[in-house]
């Protein structure tokens, strides 16, 4: 099991190593194997990683936009030729099954290259008539973006930060998480055989020290961060205090409310999406799951049935659909959470600690967690833990679940399961999050902005709307006639 990559850093379009870096290992979380060493950037890195990224990013932003976007969708087809590879990577450095990664990681950051080398051509300004006189504005590029990653969609974040990034005619340097840094040295490596200069799309490897100096240093114009809302806090902190636009995407305790007259087994496939996937560790999950009263005890049963069908397992036999947790500082977390839950008097339907998987003793297993009868003053259903821990809470009014889904610091995400449409839209209308589903969840296709309200984050990724966080507008006034003056 190694995968261990030529050397730590891509910067210039070729691999480099740091001299004075800190080691690190990236560990595979089915058996705690250490399968590639990694050394964060020293100053020597940092400096070349900027360095060739002005260089690189002047010839991009004269490069034309149809261009671009060529570049980008060759991109996006080396990614779908080397998927199987790509998501074989993923799997040892996140954990996350096979079956997942074939589809959600590399094949999304392909969609995500393509969609944005599709919208090239069309970035365009616009013409204002002023009766003779007129303006035009023209979208320009920031200049070096500095894109910060999260562990568990490694590839996917790296796309969806780089590929509106460099279609507006930017450069990033790109820092994974120290816990998965593999990927996006591959991501590197596609773009540069896809015709990207040189320099354009750094990869930088390292820990937060790193990316403090990124975030302050003098040159980089724009950070997006993916991660929690503590680390958003201190980047948002730094960024602000050099003035530095800032794209935060961070963490949620998001609400799924499902109503009584909902397909039950439709909204248990949607909870089950909602918490289990990548075995829990996605910042949008619907963790709260409410319950019309009416429903909830056939609700629970059923869950308790579907979850008990689980299959954990080894990550690479595409029949496992739950694997481990990314690492034991996160399998600790999540114990913890879960003796937390019984402690605090929710019901422990099933689940509620480590799983057993024969064939890989050292893994970082958890068993698929449900609890009953949660109310909303208890920690497991006002913190974030990211793993697969479900809350079932009770409810029987329209307007006291709506005012008990909002009553959290976070906004990153929603759900409505009923067969109502008019309550459906009426309800969404009133949760207060930034990206929602109506009889669905976490389908996050890339023509959709995705992002949150309050302190689940500032700005938005995806879409068109990503355009606009990564370019800025000239407004141009030209004067068809002369110029008076008072003397």
């Amino acid at each position: 099991m190694r995968a261990q990559p030529q050397a730590s850093h891509y910067i210039g379009g070729t691999y480099q190593e740091s001299q004075d870096g800190t080691p690190f290992d990236s560990l595979y979380p089915a058996t705690g194997e250490v399968i590639a060493q990694i050394r964060s950037a020293d100053d020597a890195v940092i400096d070349e990683a900027i360095r060739t990224a002005k260089e690189g990013q002047k010839v991009w932003a004269a490069t034309a936009p149809a261009e671009r976007g060529r570049v980008l969708r060759r991109a996006a087809e080396i990614l779908r030729e080397r998927n199987h590879d790509l998501s074989v990577l993923e799997t040892l450095d996140t954990g996350k099954p096979l079956q997942e990664t074939l589809i959600a990681d590399a094949a999304s950051g392909a969609d995500c290259l393509e969609y944005y080398g599709g919208l090239a051509a069309t970035l365009t300004g616009e013409h204002i008539d002023l009766g003779g006189s007129f303006a035009y504005t023209k979208r320009e590029p920031l200049g070096i973006c500095f894109g910060i990653g999260a562990w568990n969609y490694p590839i996917q974040i790296a796309c969806w930060k780089a590929a509106p990034a460099l279609v507006c005619g930017n450069a990033m340097i790109f820092k994974p998480s120290e816990v998965t840094p593999l990927s996006a040295l591959k991501l590197a490596e596609a773009l540069t055989e896809a015709g990207l200069p040189d320099g354009v799309f750094n990869v930088i490897q390292g820990f937060g020290d790193v990316g403090a100096k990124l975030v302050a240093h003098p040159a980089i114009s724009k950070v997006s961060l993916t991660g929690s809302v503590p680390t958003g806090a201190k980047v948002a902190a730094l960024a602000g205090e050099h003035l530095k636009k800032t794209t935060l995407e961070l963490g949620g305790k998001s609400p799924l409310i499902v109503f009584d007259d909902a397909d039950i087994e439709n909204a248990i496939s949607a909870a089950i999406n909602a918490n289990f996937y990548s075995t829990g560790q996605i910042c949008s999950n619907g963790t709260r799951v409410f319950v019309h009263s009416a429903i909830k005890d056939r609700f629970v049963a059923r869950l308790a049935e579907r979850t008990s069908s689980a299959v954990l397992g080894d990550p690479l036999d595409e029949a496992t659909n739950i694997g481990p947790l990314v690492s034991k500082q996160q399998l600790d977390k999540v114990l913890y959470y879960m003796q937390v839950g019984q402690d605090e008097g929710a019901r422990l339907v099933c689940g509620g600690g480590t799983a057993n998987v024969d064939s890989l003793p050292d893994g970082y297993f958890v068993q698929p967690t449900v609890f009953a009868n949660v109310t909303d003053d208890m920690r497991i259903a006002r913190e974030e833990i990211f793993g697969p821990v479900l809350s079932v809470l009770d409810f029987d009014d329209e307007n006291d679940v709506i005012a008990r889904a909002n009553d959290t610091e976070f906004g990153l995400a929603a759900g409505v399961f009923t067969k109502d449409i008019q309550r459906a839209h009426r309800v969404i209308d009133q949760l207060q999050a930034g990206t929602c589903w109506i009889n669905t969840y976490n389908l996050t296709p890339i023509e959709m902005p995705f992002g949150g309200y309050k302190k689940s984050g500032i700005g938005r990724e995806n879409g068109h709307a990503a355009i606009e966080y990564y370019s800025q507008i000239k407004s141009v006034y030209v004067e068809m006639d002369g110029v008076e003056a008072a003397f």
